[in-house]
């Protein structure tokens, strides 16, 4: 049930973005004004070295639709989403950077298309961008290998601007890096209507791009990580144990061959120990038994952790 019957909450993570906070939040407030929206702004301040909560706390002495988070240290995008997800109560949830290259004139569009057309999830589609090539390039291929993998035929996984039904937030967990698959982690959790919307890019105004080489490395590892968990993730020995039973018969054919060959054929009179095909069977028999008691492991331990997404709190509106 979701408290106070609000129509939307924005929530909006944040690191080191003072300048920009007080237009974003003007620019929030009048949207939400002009079509009479119920509303609440969560801003979860991702441990900033600036006057961003500061901002906020002026913010929400002045204006009780505001509500902060803030953590003690740097935890992450997907950290400060997680913890703002606990704290809404809207009905319909939407997410945006804030650095004001995500545009508040979207959100009425976007609550139409959860509450009039029923998605589960829409995606902005940053179909004109204003970002450096060394950006849009690894992008694109970036979407395109998540498209792949998740069989989710998004243009742009990555965009900020998004819209969930309140079930959705409510059911899904992210950690690490897993904000940019959260389409991904909603399809794997029932949420099977997730739709896109071409969204205006705005160029940078304040402030300097959080974007880093090393997505470059993470991106691919997070999505084979959902993706793996999502198929496998209740159930991993399907995945270790039939890895494991496919290399152990080979190593068993090729043992039950070199024992065949060596009683019944003696096509050759070199020892057995001596022959290549005597280690490829016994390095497969290894590794398929290895992958066997991998599963078993991986089923006992399972795959909940119950400090995983528990962050210290400096501070909280």
């Amino acid at each position: 049930m979701v408290e106070e019957n609000l129509d939307i909450s924005v929530v909006v993570p944040l690191f080191n973005e003072d300048e920009s906070l007080p237009e974003l939040h003007a620019w929030i407030k009048r949207v939400m004004d002009e079509h009479q929206f119920s509303y609440e702004i969560v801003f979860v301040d991702d441990g900033s070295k600036d006057k961003s909560w500061s901002v906020i706390e002026n913010l929400s002495a002045n204006h009780p639709e505001v509500k902060g988070i803030k953590f003690q240290r740097n935890y992450g995008k997907s950290a400060a989403l997680h913890t703002g997800f606990e704290a809404v109560k809207g009905s319909v949830v939407i997410t945006m950077d804030a650095d004001l290259q995500d545009s508040p004139d979207e959100i009425p569009a976007l609550y139409n298309m959860i509450v009039e057309q029923d998605f589960d999830v829409v995606s902005g589609w940053k179909k004109k961008r204003y970002d450096p090539i060394s950006k849009t390039i690894p992008t694109k291929l970036y979407n395109w290998t998540a498209r792949r993998l998740s069989g989710i035929y998004l243009h742009d996984f990555n965009c900020g601007l998004k819209a969930y039904k309140n079930a959705v937030v409510k059911s899904i967990e992210i950690y690490g890096d897993m904000h940019r698959y959260i389409p991904v982690l909603a399809k794997f959790a029932g949420f099977s209507k997730i739709g896109e919307k071409v969204v205006i890019h705005q160029a940078r105004k304040y402030g300097t791009t959080k974007f880093g080489l090393n997505r470059f490395v993470n991106g691919p590892l997070d999505l084979i990580s959902v993706v793996f968990m999502g198929k496998f993730g209740k159930k991993p020995m399907h995945f270790f144990g039939a890895v494991g039973m496919v290399m152990f018969l080979i190593g068993f054919g090729f043992s039950f061959y070199l024992a065949f060959d060596k009683l019944f054929l003696n096509t050759h009179a070199i020892k057995i120990a001596d022959r290549t095909e005597f280690y490829i069977a016994l390095v497969a028999m290894i590794i398929g038994v290895q992958f066997f008691l991998a599963g078993f492991i991986a089923e006992m331990i399972g795959r909940n952790s119950s400090t995983r997404n528990v962050y210290l709190i400096e501070k909280e509106i």
